[in-house]
């Protein structure tokens, strides 16, 4: 391979940070580039992020990859993106300026409607084109509040003025200088308004959220070419081949390409995805069903369980209570007590997500006592984390009537071996963290590479996934199920709080 096509370039633009890597063709991270962004709370239960500084941290972060490596937009043989996922720009399609800030996906102030759909008896039509559910997490109601409450946006939108996209579609059009306006099915399969069976924007949805159809963009496959780079950060002609969705990214990343393989991803929310092939299964346990990818003609449907809160309670217990001075000690407090000295923490900060789906759960500590030290809080808050993963889990199980062989586990958090040591405990699963755990941006950039011709096939790609190390369960039966009982009437007190 020349030096002239020797790289491939991977986006992972996150909840908390903008990040860049080049790998080379053994799937290795070459160069890492990171940039931590602002999280705006105007109000309780609000998120906010601002487009122009995701846009900026991004083309920080590409740049300096780049220039770690010493290569030029000419070593570059593709670029793929992966992005946090539902969370909602909108912006003006002849100035290319924001009309109000990125709506994030753990923002609730949308939660009302949601509720009136429910009760309107909305929600099976929602969940029979869309695989989801009316909740405040996913883009559709995002949209419509923008429209409704930024002065003359809603007339504006009605004469095309305006544009709407997830993070995936706001760099795609600042990559190009506004020339690509689209999307992925991933990424559509997100907003409530996509139709998963017809691969299409749904008419009869866009009608129901009040979401004019001129503001979509194009929807694409994840493996293709969609255009070239022409920005100051990339230089002009590298070819953008390869879009999904953070956690659609991370389960190609970890191949999980076979029905049947599921991941979690542990970043500031915790995501598990299970492949179920070409057959979309509709859960009875409150999953979802949603795009795993798009190769060619060929669509691959999962089920997804979201939890809203993972790495961002140990980013709450740094930030917020300053219980901490960085993630790496929560593992160290942990480990400085036995157990967790009958205290549980339900990291509910913006509700619950699956299996449970409450948007009015809250945060609950319970169980303290004059015994309680900071460490048994760092405990909990680790364990709180694992148990909403087996909740996930048992969810799956319970739909499919199989219990699967292994949890492949990447993401920022899966570096911490208690947690991921717990987590095998009470999922009584092994848990396996391979030797790559970039795997959200190593996944767009398998997708990139197998459009351009970088890699031949997947199988050229199975031989490069490689192990870390496989925490097996070491607890015993009666005390994993004595503990989950006690998470179990935690969850109790959480739930339904918020007026």
């Amino acid at each position: 391979m020349n030096n002239r096509n020797k790289y491939l370039l991977a986006i992972d633009q996150g909840t908390t940070s903008s990040r860049a890597i080049l790998f080379d063709h053994q799937g290795r991270a070459v160069t890492i580039a990171q940039r931590a962004f602002q999280q705006h709370f105007p109000q309780p239960g609000w998120v906010e992020h601002d487009p122009n500084e995701i846009w900026y941290s991004q083309s920080i972060v590409v740049r300096e990859a780049m220039e770690k490596a010493d290569v030029t937009e000419r070593h570059v043989a593709c670029l793929g993106l992966a992005n946090q996922r539902e969370t909602t720009i909108v912006w003006d399609r002849e100035t290319g300026f924001p009309i109000y800030n990125a709506i994030v996906w753990q923002d609730r102030r949308t939660a009302y409607f949601c509720e009136r759909l429910k009760a309107d008896g909305h929600a099976d039509l929602i969940r029979r084109k869309t695989g989801l559910i009316p909740d405040a997490y996913f883009s559709a109601t995002k949209i419509r509040w923008i429209l409704d409450h930024v002065k003359g946006a809603r007339q504006r939108a009605e004469r095309g003025e305006l544009c709407f996209g997830t993070v995936d579609t706001w760099l795609i059009w600042k990559l190009t200088r506004g020339e690509r306006f689209l999307t992925d099915v991933t990424n559509a399969s997100r907003t409530l308004l996509y139709n998963i069976h017809t691969g299409q924007w749904d008419d009869e949805l866009l009608d129901l959220f009040g979401v004019p159809r001129s503001m979509m963009p194009e929807v694409r496959g994840c493996s293709e070419v969609y255009g070239e780079t022409s920005s100051p950060a990339l230089g002009r002609g590298i070819p953008i081949a390869g879009m999904a969705g953070d956690q659609q990214a991370a389960l190609f990343g970890q191949l999980c390409v076979e029905c049947g393989m599921l991941k979690t991803t542990y970043g500031t929310g915790c995501f598990m995805i299970l492949n179920t092939g070409e057959t979309p299964i509709t859960s009875a346990n409150n999953l979802l069903t949603t795009i795993a990818w798009k190769l060619g003609d060929r669509v691959t449907y999962a089920l997804e369980g979201s939890v809203f809160v993972g790495g961002a309670a140990i980013q709450w217990l740094r930030d917020g209570l300053g219980l901490i001075p960085n993630a790496p000690a929560s593992e160290r407090l942990a480990l400085s007590v036995d157990d967790n000295g009958g205290v549980y923490f339900v990291p509910a900060l913006t509700g619950l997500g699956a299996p449970h789906w409450d948007q009015y759960a809250r945060g609950t500590i319970v169980g303290l006592t004059r015994g309680t030290t900071a460490a048994h809080l760092a405990r909990a808050a680790l364990e709180g984390i694992a148990y909403q993963v087996r909740d996930v889990l048992a969810a799956m199980e319970n739909d499919l009537n199989v219990r699967p062989r292994e949890l492949r586990a990447d993401g920022g958090a899966v570096a911490n071996n208690f947690l991921m040591q717990f987590q095998a405990d009470i999922c009584r699963l092994p848990v396996v963290r391979p030797r790559v755990l970039e795997t959200t941006a190593l996944g767009a950039a398998y997708l990139a590479g197998l459009a351009v011709g970088y890699w031949k096939d997947l199988d050229d790609l199975r031989e490069q996934w490689q192990v870390d190390q496989v925490f097996k369960p070491k607890m015993n039966d009666a005390e994993a199920a004595r503990l989950l009982a006690g998470w179990e009437k935690a969850v109790s007190r959480a739930l339904d709080w918020a007026e």
